[in-house]
């Protein structure tokens, strides 16, 4: 059997490695082409989107690996039925559940390449892919909004630590390639939501610790005695009320803003949840939730980066049943579009559930489970159709 082991894994990788080069070779054309209209603008070459490309394969490789998988094996099984060798290996007592076993350990070879390219290398390049796109789009930040990037953070009186105080909003109206923004905006308001500081800043730089650098500062200081009365004496208005007594203008040349917003948030905030790894999902989410913020779509993501690799394994079970399937029930490359047109459905049934999860009540892990679920029932069912057939 271990003969017999090492021909299924030899031959199972090398057609996934090279399914998995044509789709990559497929993934970079679209890149490179998608750059393509801002090569020659703000210093941007061409080698920058080269490299561009290929910051970005180590997410593709996590993206269609499964269906890599799918097709690879899918063109082996139908390889072994078409010259008979698997007639022959059943005929030799090898069972279905020793060929599933004998798949699903290649299966765990390629989960864990998943995982390494999920959660140690798109993590580490996806900064290097961020800066290059903003360099090419003018350094301006990655937004849906017009005023720029917007995000939220808690005032504590001891800075990381002690009493909540109340609540701030960042707007960054740029985000440099160098990480330095520029154009920003801080909203201070106290514990009952009334604005207190208007701080506007030229440019900020993050040196470390939780502590950025605003220069060429003004700040705003609302202030009114009456709302200052706290406690059983305070009426409704004065605890919600936001009548301004005076207003105060001070200028700073710089000043020291601690924060827990950090540029990996800022990036975090204004890139797909895909390029980053499940900590720093975990962390981010915490972040949210901490602001009272929506978390589902981060939720979603930090589960389909634990639950998507095993779809490997559910793919590749649904190509095990093509082994069954002699010559006469259609040739290899009419069963390797069947597994193309099946790995197409998986990642659209993926993407729908996604979207399904943030509009509806599912819970998060349970919408990124849903479509391997699916997906390993129907390769159940044509596992047990073609043992009785």
């Amino acid at each position: 059997m271990r003969i017999l082991q090492r021909y299924f894994f030899v031959s199972i990788l090398q057609a996934v490695a090279f399914a998995l080069a044509a789709l990559l070779g497929l993934q970079a054309f679209f890149d490179l082409t998608g750059e393509l209209p801002v090569v020659g603008k703000n210093g941007y070459g061409m080698e920058h989107a080269a490299l561009y490309m290929l910051a970005m394969m180590p997410q593709h490789v996590n993206e269609v690996l499964p269906v890599a998988a799918l097709i690879g094996t899918i063109y082996t099984m139908a390889q072994f039925a078409s010259t008979s060798e698997f007639t022959i290996m059943r005929a030799s007592s090898m069972s279905t559940r020793m060929a599933a076993g004998m798949v699903g350990k290649v299966g765990l070879v390629l989960v864990v390449l998943a995982f390494i390219f999920g959660e140690l290398i798109t993590p580490r390049l996806a900064p290097l892919a961020e800066k290059l796109r903003l360099m090419g789009r003018g350094a301006t930040v990655s937004s849906e909004f017009k005023s720029g990037m917007w995000t939220k953070d808690i005032i504590k009186s001891e800075g990381m630590t002690g009493e909540v105080l109340g609540t701030r909003f960042f707007n960054v109206r740029e985000v440099r390639s160098d990480g330095k923004l520029a154009d920003v905006k801080l909203y201070d308001f106290d514990i009952r939501f009334r604005l207190r500081t208007l701080t506007y800043a030229k440019s900020a730089v993050f040196s470390g610790k939780n502590t950025w650098i605003l220069s060429d500062v003004t700040e705003n200081i609302f202030s009114n005695p009456a709302l200052a009365v706290e406690g059983a004496e305070a009426t409704l208005a004065n605890n919600f009320g936001q009548e301004t007594g005076a207003v105060e203008i001070k200028q700073y040349a710089s000043k020291e803003l601690i924060s827990e917003i950090t540029p990996r948030i800022l990036s975090v905030s204004r890139s797909d949840p895909e390029r980053m790894s499940a900590i720093e999902l975990a962390v981010y989410t915490r972040h949210l939730q901490e602001n009272k913020q929506e978390t589902e779509r981060f939720k979603i993501a930090f589960w389909k980066k634990l639950f998507d690799p095993m779809a490997i394994l559910v793919l590749m079970a649904l190509a095990l049943p093509f082994a069954y399937l002699h010559t006469r029930a259609g040739g290899v490359s009419l069963k390797i579009f069947i597994g193309i047109m099946i790995g197409v459905s998986f990642l659209l049934v993926n993407t729908l559930f996604s979207h399904i999860g943030v509009l509806s009540a599912l819970p998060a892990f349970l919408t990124a489970l849903m479509p391997s679920l699916l997906y390993l029932m129907l390769a159940l069912g044509a596992l047990y159709w073609v043992e009785r057939h």
